[in-house]
């Protein structure tokens, strides 16, 4: 009987949701926490195109980032897009950097373009590349070097520290950190922090993926950047000694 009722209720709010138009759809889902929009866009087709639509998106872009409206379209290499990728990079800003100022959805977008850079791609620019797209991206915006600089590195230690742990990502560490060095003038030389980001990730998150040859080449790239370099880093090559 309580299942009869229970089903009887689901139903019931199935078909008052139904009827509906789209415009009091979009105003309830924006209401609802940004951690729920891809469950909820699974529930029916209707709700799933307005998650695939721009009004969907101009409206929680105003509702939960009322300046954005104000913002102008930005010179540089990296778009600004359409309202899905503003709200997408400005939620970026303040949750991964924390930031809330004229610069948040600058940041937002670089990271995003860096994190499909590095993810999406089978083969992805080098990192010199793509830093330099980056550093451009600021210096056209109006910062100084030193600030393109800096924030180019926290993009690129925020990326390194959300991607994925799968295949994918330890290939493409490993081949960042067999990249040779490039001699190129400040701000386009790599931060050294990152370097050691790459590093540390290979030897703590994916220490066991290396093959005996691969340790061996990375741990002597390792060695000839960082002095010292820290002992944790070398697990894998007394594991290597005891099994032989």
């Amino acid at each position: 009987m309580t299942d009869n009722r229970d089903s009887d209720t689901l139903t019931l709010v199935d078909n008052s949701f139904g009827r509906l138009p789209d415009h009091l759809l979009i105003e309830i889902f924006i209401r609802l926490p940004v951690s729920e929009w891809a469950q909820i866009s699974c529930v029916k087709k209707q709700w799933a195109s307005l998650f695939l639509g721009e009004c969907l998106w101009q409206a929680a872009l105003m509702r939960t980032f009322p300046s954005a409206s104000q913002a102008k379209r930005w010179p540089g290499p990296i778009p600004q897009g359409l309202s899905k990728r503003r709200f997408a990079a400005l939620y970026v800003g303040k949750h991964i950097f924390a930031l809330d100022n004229d610069i948040d959805e600058i940041v937002g977008h670089t990271y995003l373009f860096l994190k499909e850079q590095l993810e999406l791609s089978n083969m992805p620019p080098p990192s010199g590349i793509l830093h330099g797209t980056i550093i451009d991206q600021f210096i056209t915006c109006g910062k100084s070097r030193d600030v393109a600089h800096e924030l180019a590195s926290q993009i690129w230690l925020a990326v390194l520290d959300n991607l994925e742990e799968n295949q994918h990502t330890f290939l493409l560490l490993k081949r960042l950190a067999l990249e040779g060095d490039v001699f190129l003038p400040f701000p386009y030389s790599r931060s050294i922090k990152v370097q050691w980001r790459v590093f540390e990730k290979l030897f703590t998150d994916f220490r066991d993926c290396f093959d005996q040859a691969d340790y061996y080449d990375v741990l002597a790239i390792a060695k000839n950047k960082f002095q010292p370099i820290p002992s944790a880093w070398f697990k894998v090559q007394r594991c290597t000694s005891n099994s032989l």
